[in-house]
């Protein structure tokens, strides 16, 4: 915040243009020597030291933070932002556009932008990444503890790593009133089937422009604040890789993907593997898409609900048929719904801790009952394996399939033999939507469908 609210002073700043101190954990050797002044041992704390945060302006990455210590071996952490890389990168070829905080909203030509930002995914951004932290880390940053020539004399040198990367995608709507309501009934639909416990919605002062937009969408949660327009949060954690989309500014719908530790991704960490990290996060939000299109329109075939109880097969071992009218079942499917958007696919164990956070009753279920159930979905397609590993997913078909039982039996079948069984409806709610008169105009007709067809309803 000092760092922006000096840049929004003085906007024509270049090079190190301030220095911020903050105390914080660090790794300190303390080193014992005798009387003689013989080392005699050396003991590794973690005690709470200063720490420097050099904030730079880079003609080619814009702001740029490094984090120092103030104690041997120095250790540094680099903040690099790629937004910035893009945005200089197109200046520089006249391209115009609008950036809010580190989204571009407003663009002359959204497929030239593309083609700079596809340039990180180039092998030579490596190159790049390395001359931006030599060039000023030890000429702006370490000099203020190891001058120029002690560097030279010692030989230090850093080697750097990646801890945590951010991929983003941005869509850019024509009508601002299009892309809320778009966003708000993909919210709506997909929240339960993700086992989604809170959604934050942050109220603004403003409505985004809109041409015919019918009635207003429900909001999940209020948090006082005051953007400049509704911002929802949509956003999933699967251990410390995290999906989120949002709306930014008027037109954009932002989707981002985050490794808060690129250990997580198991394709290394050193910086000759940034094309790789950024390819996998990449993919990682695509499947994240997909997966949320299958959920959202999902579609069951005439002959599925037949051929689900028919016993099946998984390679030589024969299994029973999936019964949806069983409430283990059901909830097994609920279970790997919320587990589809998982990056890396799923374990056994995994589906069991779901299937118990949704089974209610003292019926237990272990990783026994899930391995058997798993194996009965694999059977009819509905899961697969990950390749050699014990990691499971679940088919971008199969997900439609999943997805339209669940919907079928919870929101369809079941709310309708409900109501049936209420001849008068009570006082009409206050907050009546358009799905609540269809149910109703449905359950009216179901009346005479079942007089006609000699159920008492």
């Amino acid at each position: 915040m000092i760092a922006e609210e000096y840049l929004q002073k003085n906007p024509a700043a270049k090079g190190l243009f301030l220095i911020l101190v903050s105390r914080a954990r660090a790794t300190v050797w303390a080193a014992k020597r005798s009387a003689k002044g013989v080392l005699q041992n050396l003991e590794c704390r973690r005690p709470f030291v200063n720490h420097y945060s050099f904030h730079i302006m880079d003609p080619d990455w814009g702001h740029i933070t490094i984090k120092m210590s103030g104690h041997p071996p120095f250790a540094a952490q680099i903040i690099l932002n790629g937004h910035e890389y893009v945005a200089s990168q197109a200046r520089r070829v006249g391209m115009q556009f609008t950036k809010e905080g580190n989204c571009f909203t407003v663009l002359s030509s959204p497929a030239d932008l593309a083609k700079v930002a596809d340039t990180l995914f180039e092998a030579r951004t490596t190159g790049r990444l390395q001359q931006v932290c030599d060039r000023w880390i030890y000429s702006a940053c370490l000099c203020f503890a190891l001058d120029l020539d002690d560097q030279q004399r010692s030989g230090f040198r850093y080697d750097y790593s990646i801890y945590q990367v951010e991929y983003s995608r941005n869509l850019i709507f024509h009508l601002g009133g299009h892309m809320e309501l778009l966003f708000q009934a993909m919210v709506d639909r997909s929240r339960a089937r993700l086992n989604m416990k809170c959604l934050k919605t942050i109220f603004g002062r403003k409505a985004r422009p809109h041409r015919d937009r019918p009635g207003k969408p429900a909001r999940l949660e209020a948090v006082v604040e005051t953007p400049t327009y509704n911002l929802t949060i949509f956003k999933l954690h699967f251990g410390k890789l995290t999906l989120k989309a949002y709306t930014k500014g008027e037109r954009v719908l932002r989707l981002e993907a985050i490794v808060h530790n690129t250990a997580e991704l198991n394709c290394g960490r050193r910086l000759d593997r940034f094309p790789k990290i950024i390819t996998r996060l990449r993919e990682m939000l695509r499947r994240f898409l997909n997966n949320l299109y299958c959920m959202d329109v999902c579609f069951l075939s005439d002959a599925t609900l037949d051929r689900l109880p028919i016993p099946s097969r998984v390679g030589k071992t024969r299994v029973g048929g999936v019964n949806i009218n069983q409430l283990r079942t059901r909830t097994v499917l609920n279970a790997i719904l919320s587990l589809a958007c998982s990056p890396s696919g799923f374990t056994v164990g995994d589906l069991a801790a779901q299937v118990r956070a949704n089974l209610q009753g003292p019926t237990p279920y272990d990783v026994r009952r899930a391995a058997y159930d798993l194996k009965k979905l694999r059977g009819k397609g509905l899961a697969t394996r990950v390749g050699k590993s014990r990691r499971y997913a679940v088919p971008q078909h199969a997900l439609r399939t999943v997805a339209a039982l669940v919907l079928l039996r919870e929101k369809v079948i079941r709310p309708i033999l409900a109501g049936i069984g209420q001849p008068k409806m009570g006082r009409k709610p206050k907050n009546w939507s358009p799905i609540d008169t269809h149910y109703e105009v449905i359950r009216q007709n179901m009346f005479t469908l079942f007089e006609d067809l000699g159920i008492a309803a």
